[in-house]
């Protein structure tokens, strides 16, 4: 009995090897070759090179690789829309315009001539090869993800002028085998044309609408996933229907739910992980099984013709980049960004040179010869490796740039946000929340808290908020941070949120607020009173009734003289931060002189966030906003302990008017930092703090208004 029967037979045909050694080549192939400096994308390419048909022949290039390629593909241009900061875009959607433009004419441009002058080709055949040239697919964009710099103004513009470009290229060659098919008559660019419109005017207002009404029905994270990647399908797949590749649909459906996604949430975590980890790989070991280097060695004109293809190829994308950054007078490392990254031939370069090597031409001839296809696949590799060592020292440099510390207030402690878990119904609205206004280039910065009364039922209390904890930690964990949780007795609530809080030297405290419990108990309960005399720090009283990701703007109510305050600037960070990752604008309501601070801190730090500022002369007159605030908008107010430089007599009335005029809104009341000790310790005969001359201060405004009035 032969209990070892074991035959080797290449290449490999076995499912479960197949996925074996694809899985060992993604685990080993970077390790090895960070050590010789080469960046993983090349690893990639270089093992499907070595393994495929054209190398040892290893593994066969099968459906397999076909499926997970094209999947791949479109990861790499669904990540590049979802990744895209949405308003630098709008601001340099011209540059990226003009990019597309320069990428497009300046290469097909040179390969047309090149082509009929030096590779003898027909026309027809020559506007085919030089619009290869033109495309690029953004295979080096996983480094930028990696080194956290996706949100740079280069590229915005890089990723932008990719749309422009494969969408050109992708127009002609639609045209070009309509015209082998017979349909290029007069009406067949226009009526292309107005498909591609059509459909991405369809695209862009339907999906974000039913995106943002699956997002707030159904919160699994599962059901979350397979929904966006079925919305993307569905727009490749829609795309490919009129006539047009798919991967145009994918980046445009990146582009409809990039406000959506959040760059910090969870979701986005989960997307970029499967991409990175299995379908983007998987593309690239397929497109290296196509590269043949025996080509090179053999005869024909296989190597003049890939020698052509990469020289045009790669100086019509640097002059593109070099006139764009000349044009707008940008840095020399900001091209260089721009340079790498888009001129690597993938994904619109392949589609291109199969379709025209199965059109035959009435003389029998291939419309693409097999020079062209071979040369097409040595291009690929050359212009991948070219866009992968651009890119990633570009990339570095401009890492390394943004990791040196600016100047701060050397009083400012480090920020640590602190997330009471007590109830299970707002743990992921809180958890959102210090994800969108967490510093991101602070690391173990968020501490998750579980207070348990010491009594009888402690046993139970102490396993269920071990459970809060560790639903919070599996959130912070998605979206790629580590979360410290705390689990300490107390007397109550109160106490163990001011104790921890002195003990880890938090800055800011986010508590939640049930949306059935009554705004008025709540926010003059024992929990927030205590909270406000016991800590100087910011604290948040939030309540969503919607999730973060679909909220559509921010209207923040900030009271006379708010910039007095020691926490004026740092909760405007947080808001703004939070708008930024939102990509939702966010708009100030406040009377004229805090109006002026507030743009001009705005101007000075926050120009990525998309802002909008309203008077609001008297805090009396906070009931205007019920017409501003609709029910995908939040509402933050801004108000102020008592004895605060800030306070006013009119904070008072606050609880009844959010109870009874913004009960549908989501809210948050938010208590900035005020300088000195906590109120408690203001005196012994007054342990509220209660500051009595807000009500001189009220009478006297009433007596002034009274004189005015006399005068007038």
């Amino acid at each position: 009995m032969d209990l070892f029967h074991f035959s080797l037979q290449l290449p490999v045909t076995d499912p479960t090897w197949i996925f074996l050694l694809v899985l060992l080549i993604i685990l080993f192939a970077p390790i090895l070759l960070t050590k010789l400096r080469i960046p993983h994308i090349i690893g990639m390419i270089l093992a499907g090179l070595v393994i495929g048909e054209h190398g040892f022949n290893i593994l066969a290039r099968d459906s397999s690789f076909e499926l997970f390629g094209k999947v791949g593909v479109y990861y790499i241009m669904f990540l590049a829309g979802l990744e895209m900061n949405m308003s630098d875009f709008k601001k340099n959607r011209g540059k990226a315009v003009m990019l597309g433009l320069l990428a497009f004419v300046i290469p097909i441009g040179i390969g047309l001539v090149t082509n009929m002058l030096l590779l003898k080709y027909t026309l027809l055949t020559s506007v085919l090869l030089a619009s290869m040239y033109a495309s690029h697919t953004l295979v080096a964009y996983p480094i930028v993800i990696r080194y956290g710099i996706s949100r740079q103004r280069s590229v915005s513009i890089a990723v932008g002028g990719t749309a422009v470009t494969d969408t050109l290229t992708l127009l002609v060659l639609a045209v070009i085998s309509g015209l082998f098919r017979g349909e290029g008559g007069g009406w067949f660019w226009l009526w292309l044309v107005l498909k591609v419109v059509v459909l991405g005017v369809g695209i862009m207002y339907l999906f974000p609408r039913i995106a943002r009404w699956f997002f707030r029905r159904y919160d699994d994270n599962v059901m979350q996933f397979i929904f966006v990647l079925a919305l993307v399908f569905l727009g490749a797949g829609l795309m490919e229907f009129i006539g047009m590749e798919g991967i145009l649909g994918a980046f445009l459906v990146g582009l409809v739910l990039n406000r959506l996604i959040p760059h910090v949430s969870p979701l986005m975590g989960h997307l970029e992980f499967v991409g990175n980890a299995l379908f983007i790989p998987y593309f690239l070991i397929g497109v290296g099984m196509l590269i043949d280097v025996h080509v090179i060695f053999g005869g024909g004109d296989a190597l003049k013709v890939a020698a052509v293809m990469i020289v045009v190829a790669l100086t019509g994308k640097w002059i593109a980049s070099w006139l764009t950054q000349k044009i707008y007078r940008m840095s020399v490392l900001e091209r260089e960004l721009m340079f790498g990254l888009s001129n690597a031939q993938a994904a619109a370069t392949l589609a291109a040179v199969l379709v025209g090597y199965n059109l035959i031409q009435p003389n029998g001839e291939r419309l693409l010869n097999e020079d062209v296809l071979n040369g097409t696949v040595l291009l690929i590799l050359v212009t991948c490796v070219v866009s992968s060592f651009t890119t990633e020292r570009a990339a570095r440099k401009i890492a390394m740039g943004e990791a040196h510390p600016e100047e701060e207030d050397p009083s400012r402690l480090p920020e640590k946000i602190l997330i009471p878990v007590a109830n299970p119904a707002t743990i992921d609205y809180l958890m959102s929340l210090s994800l969108l206004i967490r510093d991101p280039k602070q690391k173990n910065n968020l501490v998750a808290l579980n207070v348990i009364n010491d009594h009888s039922d402690s046993d139970r209390l102490e396993q269920q908020g071990k459970r809060y904890l560790e639903r919070a930690a599996k959130t912070a964990a998605a979206a790629g941070l580590s979360l410290r949780c705390i689990s300490r007795y107390d007397l109550n609530i109160a106490a163990g949120i001011i104790h921890t809080a002195r003990e880890y030297d938090v800055t800011d405290v986010i508590i939640g607020l049930h949306y059935k419990v009554n705004l008025v108990d709540s926010y003059f309960g024992k929990l927030t009173e205590s909270l406000l005399k016991g800590l100087h720090r910011e604290v948040m009283v939030a309540r969503f009734l919607i999730p973060l990701n679909t909220l559509r703007r921010i209207i923040v109510a900030v009271p006379p003289k708010a910039e007095y305050e020691a926490g004026f600037q740092k909760w405007v960070e947080h808001f703004c931060r939070m708008g930024a990752s939102l990509n939702c604008r966010v708009h100030f309501f406040a009377n004229e002189q805090t109006t002026a601070l507030l743009q001009a801190l705005v101007k000075k730090k926050y120009t990525g966030t998309m802002t909008e500022f309203s008077r609001l002369d008297s805090w009396d007159d906070l009931l205007l906003l019920t017409g501003q605030v609709n029910y995908d908008h939040l509402l933050v107010v801004v108000t102020a302990r008592r004895g605060s430089i800030s306070y006013d007599s009119a904070f008072e009335k606050l609880p009844g008017q959010l109870g009874k005029y913004f009960t549908n809104n989501s809210v948050i009341v938010l208590y900035p930092d005020q300088i000195g000790e906590p109120q408690d310790a203001i005196s012994f005969a007054n342990p509220q703090g209660n500051n009595e001359s807000q009500h001189y201060e009220q009478v006297g405004r009433w007596f002034y208004k009274w004189f005015k009035k006399e005068e007038n």
